[in-house]
C-alpha cells in the first residue's frame, strides 16, 4: 500500500537544510505559524510585480510556513488554474531568483485558489468564508488569516465591514486574523482618521499592518543599526555638529499611465506623507528602550509629534512646488505633465515639491530638515545625506583648503545601497594642500549578495505579528497633520502659481533659491 505526503508539509519537505547551523536557527526562529493569505484586487500588478514573487522567494528560502496558502479575491473572471499561471508569469518576471524551479513552484501553488468577488457584495465573502474554511482543513492553516488590501483606499471600510459581518476578524481558540492595508492612506488629516476609525472597528490596532515599502529596504533598516550599534555617532548626532540634513527620493520616470491617480494625488502626498516622513523620523529619532514595535514607533511618533507647525498663510516659507515640463530624460525626449494621459487640461498638482522642516526637541532645534522628491528628475536616486558643520576655527589656509568642504555622512537607499563618508585629507606632496575623499560602504560588494525585496521582510514580519516596519495609527496622523497645514496653504495660493521646470533637471529654479537664500545649496547625487 502506498501513502502521500499531507499537504501542509509538501512545500517545506521540497528544500534541503542549508547545513550552516545559524542559518538554520535563523529560518526557524523567523518561520511563522501555519496561515492563509487572502490578498483582496489580487488581479491587479501590486500582486503580480511585488507580492506574489515575494512570496515565492521567502519558500525558497524555507521561510514560510508548512502549509501556506493564497486565496486571491478579486472581480475578473477567472478561475484557480488561470489565476496561478498568471501569478507564475509574474514570478517568472521579477523574483530575485530566476529561472523559476518547476517543483518549487508547483509545491508552491498547490496553496493558492481564487475567488471571484465584488469588493462591496456581502454575499461573495460568504464563498470567501468557505473557502477559507477548507483551507484550514486541506492545508493545516490552524484559522490564522492575513488580509492585504491590495485595493484603491475607497474600498478599504467596506471589505473591513463585510469582514466583520462574515465573522471573519475575530480572534477563535487563539487563532489570529491580521490586515495589511497599502499605502495611500487617507488624502488628508480628516480623511485618514476616518479611515483609521472603519479598519480599528474590524480589527485591534496591534493586528493592523499599515506598509510602506521603503521600511523594508535593507539601508532603511540599518539606519537603526548604523545609529545605535556604533558608540562614534551618537555623541554628534545632535544639534551641536549638524548643520543640516538632506533627504532626496528623485524618480526619473514620469507617472507611467497613472494620470488619473496622480492628478488627484500629486508629489506631497505620494511621497512625502509616508516614505520621507517615515525616513525623516528615523533618522531624528531618540534610542529607543528595545527594539520591540512599540518601543521604535514611540519614539518616530515623537518626532512627527515636535514637527513644527506650518503656518497655511506662510506656506512658501516652508514649501515648493512645481510640475515637470517636456525635456530629456536619458537622452529620450519625454512631454509634460499636463501633456500625459489622464492629466487634466491645465492641472495645478505638484509633480516635485521640496521642504524645510524643523524638529523642535532639544537634539534637533533650529536644525532644518530639507526634503525633496519629484517625478522626471536626472536620475533615480533615494539618500539621506547628514550635513556636519565646518570645523570652528580654519587652520589650514585659504588655498590649502580652497576645496574643503564640511564632513557629510550619505546614506544610500537606491538604486545603490550603501553608505559614504566624506572627509579631508593632505594631498601628498611637499606643500599643505586638502582635498575631500570618500570611504565608501555598499552592501553588494561588502556581502556579496542581492539585498531581498522589501516586501520579503514586511511579509514575513506581518505574518510574525512584528510591526516594527509598519506605521502605527498616531503615526499616520501625526505625518497628516503636517502635511495637511501645507495643502491647506497651497489651496490659497493663486491658480497659476505653480512653476514649470524642464524635465531631465534636478527641479525648478525656486528650489535652488529656496536653500541658497539661506547660504545652502542642494547636493548633486
Amino acid at each position: 500500500m502506498t501513502t502521500t505526503q499531507p499537504a501542509s508539509t509538501n512545500l517545506q519537505e521540497r528544500f534541503q537544510p542549508a547545513g550552516n547551523p545559524l542559518r538554520e536557527g535563523l529560518r526557524i526562529e523567523r518561520t511563522p505559524d501555519p496561515c492563509a493569505m487572502v490578498i483582496f484586487g489580487a488581479s491587479g500588478d501590486l500582486t503580480y510585480r511585488k507580492l506574489m514573487p515575494a512570496l515565492y522567494d521567502l519558500a525558497l528560502e524555507r521561510l514560510l510556513p508548512a502549509g501556506f496558502s493564497v486565496i486571491g479575491f478579486a472581480h475578473r473572471d477567472m478561475d484557480a488554474e488561470s489565476f496561478k499561471a498568471h501569478l507564475r508569469e509574474g514570478v517568472e518576471r521579477f523574483s530575485r531568483f530566476r529561472p523559476i524551479d518547476d517543483a518549487i513552484w508547483e509545491s508552491f501553488a498547490e496553496g493558492i485558489s481564487y475567488v471571484r468577488g465584488d469588493f462591496n457584495n456581502p454575499e461573495d465573502y460568504e464563498r470567501l468564508s468557505v473557502e477559507l474554511t477548507a483551507v484550514d482543513t486541506q492545508r493545516g492553516s490552524m484559522g490564522n488569516r492575513m488580509y492585504y488590501l491590495a485595493t484603491p483606499p475607497e474600498f478599504y471600510a467596506n471589505i473591513v465591514s463585510c469582514l466583520g459581518a462574515k465573522h471573519l476578524t475575530h480572534r477563535e481558540d487563539g487563532a489570529w486574523q491580521r490586515v495589511i492595508v497599502e499605502k495611500p492612506f487617507g488624502h488628508d488629516l480628516e480623511s485618514a482618521q476616518g479611515l483609521n476609525k472603519a479598519v480599528n472597528e474590524g480589527f485591534d490596532e496591534r493586528d493592523v499592518f499599515r506598509i510602506d515599502h521603503y521600511l523594508g529596504k535593507e539601508t532603511v533598516q540599518n539606519i537603526l543599526a548604523f545609529r545605535f550599534a556604533n558608540g562614534i555617532y551618537e555623541p554628534i548626532w545632535n544639534r551641536q555638529y549638524v548643520d543640516h540634513v538632506e533627504i532626496t527620493v528623485a524618480e526619473s520616470i514620469g507617472i507611467e499611465g497613472r494620470g488619473s491617480y496622480y492628478d488627484d494625488t500629486g508629489a506631497l502626498r505620494d511621497m512625502a506623507q509616508n516614505h520621507m516622513m517615515q525616513l525623516l523620523s528615523l533618522v531624528a529619532m531618540e534610542p529607543p528602550g528595545s527594539l520591540h514595535a512599540d518601543a521604535v514607533r514611540d519614539e518616530k511618533v515623537k518626532v512627527l509629534h515636535a514637527l513644527r507647525p506650518i503656518n497655511p498663510d506662510l506656506v512658501n516659507r516652508s514649501a515648493v512646488r512645481a510640475q515637470y515640463a517636456d525635456g530629456f530624460v536619458s537622452g529620450k525626449q519625454v512631454p509634460g505633465y499636463r501633456e500625459e494621459d489622464r492629466v487634466a487640461d491645465g492641472s495645478l498638482t505638484e509633480t516635485y515639491v521640496a521642504l524645510k522642516l524643523f524638529v523642535d526637541n532639544w537634539r534637533w532645534a533650529d536644525v532644518p530638515f530639507y526634503l525633496r522628491t519629484g517625478k522626471r528628475l536626472a536620475k533615480r536616486v533615494t539618500e539621506i545625506a547628514v550635513h556636519f558643520k565646518p570645523v570652528p576655527h580654519r587652520l589650514f589656509s585659504s588655498q590649502a583648503s580652497q576645496n574643503l568642504e564640511p564632513n557629510l555622512l550619505v546614506l544610500e537607499i537606491q538604486p545603490d545601497e550603501g553608505m559614504a563618508l566624506k572627509f579631508a585629507v593632505k594631498v601628498p606632496g611637499p606643500t599643505m594642500r586638502l582635498r575631500p575623499v570618500n570611504m565608501v560602504f555598499q552592501y553588494g560588494t561588502a556581502f556579496n549578495t542581492g539585498s531581498p525585496d522589501a516586501y520579503e521582510r514586511l511579509l514575513l514580519d506581518a505574518m510574525l505579528g512584528d510591526g516594527t516596519l509598519f506605521t502605527r495609527r498616531d503615526e499616520v496622523e501625526a505625518a497628516w497633520r503636517t502635511v495637511t497645514q501645507i495643502l491647506d496653504g497651497w489651496s490659497n495660493l493663486p491658480d497659476d502659481q505653480i512653476p514649470q521646470f524642464e524635465a531631465g533637471t534636478w527641479g525648478p529654479m525656486e528650489a535652488d533659491a529656496f536653500l541658497n537664500r539661506e547660504g545652502r545649496s542642494w547636493r548633486r547625487p
